[in-house]
């Protein structure tokens, strides 16, 4: 027995024997079902066929109670599966009765085995790594540090009159939109931007990138809930995204809020129409400027 192995604490051949020992329980639980179903039989008088009851179904109930010690008998032989996979009540799920449609145990189980072998090459490369760590004197520390590069200045940070000059280069750009530049709380500019007879949009900086927008119509209170074209321009600020170059993030965003100036003459790009649900075109596509519905740019 010791020969057949299925996995660390298995007995190989005490399970298929077991196996075995199932296949024959379940026949000897089908004979008592197929006694009690036949009834009493075959016999002339009743008291015969009472006794001949009797005895089938004693016999069948002591095939039952064999098989079932034959089958307690081989469990203990083959003994308890390696703890290398505690999924604790997970492996409940392999007692789903659609297991070829929904193999969430197998897959579990692969998941976990994979995790494992993961964290073990994990430590054998961190293992590796520390031996090979360079260890440097404090003259090589000296050396490389007077020859690192300076640090570049950021450009979170920009002289307020570089902000100026790049919002004044925009404002010439565009005859039909006019921008007042104000710094109501210190270096931080707002925008006043006003879009023809369209539109007026306030737009919050922090140096020269964009905290917020907030997108009006010319009469309307600035101090009123939010529309859709604002929740596009917030949009359109997500998408024109350049650290490294803030002007020509602004300069983008301006190009793409220039074109809300046919709001309410552009008809819809994809439907033609100039009015759905009593509302035009509002959204502007960032690389084209062509004007959708919001329903219809999907």
């Amino acid at each position: 027995m010791a020969d057949g192995v299925l996995s660390p604490g298995v007995n190989l051949e005490a399970f298929s024997q077991a196996i075995a020992a199932i296949q024959a329980l379940r026949s000897s639980v089908t004979r008592v079902f197929d006694c009690l179903k036949d009834g009493m039989r075959n016999k002339e008088t009743l008291e015969g066929r009472e006794k001949g009851f009797v005895a089938a179904f004693q016999e069948s109930l002591h095939s039952v109670s064999r098989d079932l010690g034959e089958l307690e008998r081989l469990s203990n032989l083959v003994g308890k599966p390696s703890e290398n996979h505690p999924l604790h009540n997970s492996g409940l799920l392999s007692l789903d009765p659609v297991q070829d449609k929904t193999p969430l145990y197998s897959q579990l189980l692969q998941a976990y085995k994979w995790s494992n072998k993961l964290q073990y090459h994990a430590g054998l490369a961190s293992g590796l790594l520390n031996q090979q760590s360079l260890k440097r004197s404090a003259n090589q520390m000296g050396v490389s540090a007077k020859r690192r590069p300076k640090a570049q200045p950021t450009t979170l940070v920009l002289p307020p009159q570089y902000v100026d000059d790049v919002i004044n280069r925009i404002d010439r750009m565009f005859p039909e939109m006019s921008i007042q530049l104000s710094r109501p709380n210190g270096t931080s500019a707002m925008l006043l931007v006003t879009l023809g007879k369209v539109l007026k949009v306030i737009v919050v900086m922090r140096s020269l990138f964009i905290d917020r927008t907030i997108v009006k119509g010319y009469n309307e209170n600035v101090y009123t809930d939010d529309g859709k074209v604002t929740d596009h321009a917030t949009t359109a600020l997500l998408h024109y995204q350049l650290p490294q170059m803030p002007d020509v993030v602004v300069r983008s965003f301006m190009t793409w809020l220039r074109s809300y100036i046919k709001l309410f003459q552009a008809p819809c790009q994809r439907c033609g129409k100039f009015l759905q649900d009593g509302l035009p075109p509002t959204w502007r596509d960032f690389r084209t400027l062509e004007a959708f519905h919001d329903t219809c740019r999907q």
